[in-house]
């Protein structure tokens, strides 16, 4: 198995593993593909799965979104342990990194936390021969404010202070404004040290737009970029470097989905939404976000636009949506078969459920069943 993640990660992550009752970017476990996965104490054997080959063989290259990593670690060990001779290379580089390498004809699908921008969809038009690429959502999620400061076990913040934050505009664990959403908490006379990522990312991104979006009044920065805005903070490469950075530094918060915290064990912020009590980053409260979502795309493609602003009860706001970009026409004819196989797994009742285990939420039932629509019609 060829796919590039971190072991210690990984392994973490598999005793982790979580089963919620959800709606709805790492346990490999071992590099054996024999093994039988382990999920909730029980053993599950993916070769003796549902899982249809449907003719896949030979290697099938993508990259992309580091926040989707670990959902994909569990996809292709189950997807390598049903169908022989198949290898999944998933290089989770970070959304920007996926789309250049997607439209540049290096990988057969990307993955990417924010849908194509229409210069990307153009561009793509290139390597698609006849047809475009296309944004097909297979995996929802909260991105997590995780934090390391010690006595401080349930950190609340409002869109207002985590901008504030990240601009480096409050600098002080027992800054007021910090103070007052925590009342009774031991907050500590000591500085922030934030952390944000420093590749291109879609996780970047979606936490600008609900910054902009939320806290419009403290977050002056394009919400479309996927690169880091604010002045000020450290930089770490990848989820997992801001979630390893954060994991090792008093004092410390950054950004990264909910599966990063759980792995290193990282405390993460609840948040003030308006709603009458603040809400946790988990998968359940994030797939009452992303129910509400709505359609933007046409035809074979699903772009999704999310209601960061959700004030309902319950509802984590700070959420994204990871899709897989392919070629609706135009794929190349030795890995359509593998392609089509993997996406039609990935987004099955059966993928879709194994997502639960690593702290993803699935696709809504709407949205799932017009994804599952397209991938067979992939050519």
């Amino acid at each position: 198995m060829k796919l590039s993640r971190n072991n210690g990660l990984r392994a973490s992550a598999i005793g982790a593993l979580v089963v919620s009752g959800a709606l709805l970017l790492s346990a490999c476990g071992s590099d054996d593909n024999n093994e039988p996965a382990k999920s909730g104490g029980k053993q599950t054997s993916a070769a003796a799965s549902n899982i249809k080959c449907d003719g896949a063989k030979g290697q099938l290259l993508a990259a992309g979104s580091s926040a989707q990593e670990n959902a994909v670690d569990l996809w292709v060990k189950n997807f390598q342990a049903a169908c022989e001779g198949v290898e999944v290379n998933y290089q989770g580089i970070g959304s920007g990194g996926g789309i250049t390498k997607f439209n540049q004809g290096q990988v057969a699908f990307a993955g990417s936390d924010s849908a194509l921008k229409d210069e990307e969809v153009a561009e793509s038009k290139k390597i698609c021969k006849g047809g475009t690429g296309v944004n097909l959502p297979m995996v929802g999620g909260p991105i997590a404010i995780g934090y390391k400061l010690e006595g401080v076990d349930n950190l609340v913040l409002d869109a207002s202070t985590i901008a504030k934050i990240f601009d480096t505009k409050i600098t002080k664990w027992n800054d007021p404004a910090i103070a007052k959403l925590n009342p009774g908490a031991k907050l500590p006379d000591s500085t922030i040290q934030a952390f944000h990522r420093s590749d291109e990312s879609g996780t970047t991104q979606n936490l600008g737009k609900y910054l902009s979006t939320a806290a419009a009044a403290d977050w002056k920065y394009d919400p479309k970029t996927k690169s880091w805005p604010a002045p000020g903070g450290q930089a770490a490469n990848g989820s997992s470097g801001v979630a390893q950075a954060v994991k090792g530094a008093e004092g410390s918060i950054g950004y990264f989905e909910l599966s990063h915290a759980t792995a290193n064990k990282i405390s993460t912020v609840s948040v003030n939404t308006g709603a009458s009590a603040p809400v946790a980053a988990t998968s359940e409260n994030a797939s009452k976000a992303i129910a509400a979502a709505k359609v933007k795309g046409t035809g074979n493609d699903v772009a999704l636009s999310l209601d960061y602003a959700t004030k309902a009860e319950g509802a984590y706001p700070l959420v994204l949506v990871t899709y897989e970009i392919a070629c609706d026409k135009g794929n190349k004819a030795e890995t359509l078969p593998t392609l089509k196989a993997f996406l039609n797994y990935a987004i099955s009742e059966e993928g879709q459920k194994v997502l639960t285990d690593a702290d993803y939420a699935p696709m809504p039932a709407e949205i799932a069943a017009k994804v599952r629509a397209i991938v067979p019609t992939l050519s």
